[in-house]
């Protein structure tokens, strides 16, 4: 077992530390997490985001509270109750929480078998993320192939690399194994408004591995599609239905709509964690959580002083509105990417290969 990763990791006394996600790319920080409250926190606030390792923070701070609670077994079940309902759509934290709590029902030494089992969870995205790799770059080498294709264009959606899943990511997974091989590709970001996380995550990530990218606003993506700049378009999810709908960052779906227009393969990357097995209609029944309005409001950057500040980018007496995210309905999907294959978006295609999980 390792309990030593890109984005979070434990230190000597037992303490979960975590980038900050918040300060990147502009700075490199660790904080500590030593208890339920700062775990909350630090999900909530967004320190840590990417249903992979929110998932995998909460299941540390399960094993964080187990510390707290001195054997109680209803304090520690109140505590993981909080900890599960920090953030409402990502299904990899109920998912992490929910495991973290089976295994201390049965538990003999409740601290070191749940420091154990969050070590687990962790490795095993490890192991996920890896295949997601290997069968993407395979997709992606295949598409290039059929077209006879000598480069290859591709478009993301906010991040879903290593700092969202660890140790490599999903939507970044394949692209990291195909630079890998030799392929000659450049990733088309989203900036992924209002947080950023494209302008600021992916673009890091990928300029950490020397990767080609360019950082394009939001509503770029289809001029791009339509005049044959893109050649796929991949994207992570926090959760997916069992029909296959996908939920993901806000401005996913648009991006799925311009690229069944021009005919351009949309392949959704995800662990089996992000199912959701229960719930069918993901566009009706797929919870979206709403942010506070002052994300859309206020931008961070490098002012003209050369400091990072936040500075106001709407008028105070307009209200914003701030959706996380939004759902792709799976008829719009050209596959997904998992760590036992691809399948096709539909529930028959999903169940036949994870009908053991259901």
């Amino acid at each position: 077992m390792r309990g030593q990763y890109r984005a979070l990791w434990l230190d000597s006394d037992g303490n979960l530390e975590v980038l900050d996600q918040r300060l990147l790319p502009f700075e490199k920080k660790s904080i500590t997490i030593t208890n339920t409250q700062e775990t909350i926190e630090a999900i909530s606030n967004m320190t840590v985001r990417g249903a992979g390792v929110i998932g995998d923070v909460g299941a540390f701070g399960v094993y964080l509270a187990s510390r707290e609670c001195g054997g109680d077994m209803e304090l520690l079940a109140r505590l993981a109750k909080d900890i599960g309902e920090s953030r409402p759509t990502a299904v990899n934290l109920i998912w992490a929480v929910d495991r973290m709590m089976r295994v201390a029902q049965s538990s003999q030494n409740l601290v070191e078998d749940l420091k154990n089992e969050a070590i687990a969870i962790s490795d095993e995205d490890c192991k996920r993320t890896e295949e997601i790799a290997r069968y993407g770059a395979d997709i992606i080498e295949d598409i290039m192939r059929q077209r006879g294709l000598d480069s290859f264009n591709i478009l993301t959606h906010c991040n879903a690399g290593w700092l969202a899943v660890i140790d490599s990511g999903t939507a970044l997974a394949p692209i990291y194994e195909a630079h890998r091989r030799g392929v000659d590709i450049h990733v088309w970001v989203d900036e992924t408004r209002p947080r950023n996380q494209g302008a600021n995550l992916t673009a890091w990530e990928l300029s950490q591995e020397r990767i080609p990218h360019t950082v394009i606003a939001d509503n770029t993506g289809g001029h791009l599609m339509q005049h044959s700049m893109v050649d796929m378009v991949i994207t992570g999810a926090d959760r997916v239905a069992r029909s296959g709908d996908s939920a993901n960052k806000i401005g996913t779906y648009l991006k799925a709509l311009s690229a069944k227009d021009n005919n351009i393969p949309f392949f959704i990357a995800l662990p089996a964690s992000t199912f959701d097995w229960d719930i069918v209609d993901g566009v009706r029944d797929i919870p979206i959580e709403m942010r506070d309005e002052d994300e859309v409001k206020f931008m961070r950057g490098v002012g003209s002083s050369g400091e990072v500040e936040e500075f106001r980018v709407v008028q105070d007496i307009s209200p914003a509105i701030n959706y996380g995210f939004d759902v792709t309905p799976a008829r719009l999907i050209s596959g997904l990417i998992t760590e036992r294959g691809v399948c096709d978006a539909n529930i028959e295609s999903i169940e036949q290969m994870f009908g053991d999980l259901i």
